[in-house]
């Protein structure tokens, strides 16, 4: 087409027509601008097919993670929950001071030693702004929830910690009384004294305030997951 333009702008010109010569130039230049702006229009959008594309890469590996951290979150609240029974009934064995259970309790004392760890280090929200990909994300409702769980589980590793240092306490306490080779109890009457129940009350507490913030975390990480699914459709 802009070889047929040349053709009549060269023949205008031979024979002096300088009207249809400026006629057929601007028509020229206008091809050459559409040519551009559908060239510009077709690089522009596969950028944004790339950049949907990465999105979607983001969107699939960071629901993936989500999944793999909801796992292990319901492993810790299941492992929690074991351990919560055996000690409020310890509790109930000390009230009662029913020393024909003394062999159970002294079981159930040395599991104060144990304890869930939610220990997750990776930071997504971090991550995302500092390699860039926030920019890939168009919904920022989903960026906001990021940041919120984020914040969830520094919580969740703040208690954990909490936990370990409360167990470092316990195990000077639980050794004062029972043989840990054999679980065999060798202080009875320190083992069913107010002082013993009282480390069975504060790991309890403990334990429910660390099953609020893991089921917090199950809740933001739920949400986040459906907004995903909400943007893979599109």
């Amino acid at each position: 087409m802009i070889k047929f333009f040349r053709k009549i702008r060269q023949q205008s010109l031979t024979e002096n027509k300088f009207s249809k010569y400026l006629i057929y130039a601007i028509g020229e230049i206008i091809l050459v601008v559409i040519g551009i702006l559908i060239a510009l229009n077709i690089n522009n959008r596969n950028d944004e097919i790339s950049k949907r594309q990465d999105e979607q890469n983001f969107y699939s590996n960071t629901k993936q993670q989500l999944l793999d951290d909801a796992s292990n979150i319901k492993s810790q609240i299941e492992y929690n929950s074991r351990y919560t029974k055996q000690f409020k009934y310890a509790i109930e064995l000390i009230e009662i001071n029913d020393r024909a259970k003394k062999d159970s309790l002294g079981k159930i004392a040395v599991n104060l030693t144990n304890y869930s760890d939610f220990d997750r280090q990776g930071n997504i929200y971090e991550t995302m702004v500092n390699s860039g990909d926030i920019k890939l994300l168009k919904n920022n409702e989903i960026i906001e929830r990021l940041r919120q769980l984020e914040e969830t589980y520094i919580y969740a590793n703040r208690m954990e910690t909490i936990h370990f240092d409360v167990v470092m306490t316990l195990v000077p306490e639980v050794m004062q009384s029972i043989r840990l080779y054999s679980n065999q109890v060798e202080n009875e009457n320190y083992l069913f004294g107010f002082k013993f129940q009282n480390l069975f009350v504060i790991s309890l507490r403990i334990m429910d305030e660390k099953d609020d913030v893991y089921n917090r975390a199950l809740d933001e990480i739920a949400s986040i997951i459906g907004l995903i699914d909400n943007e893979k459709i599109k």
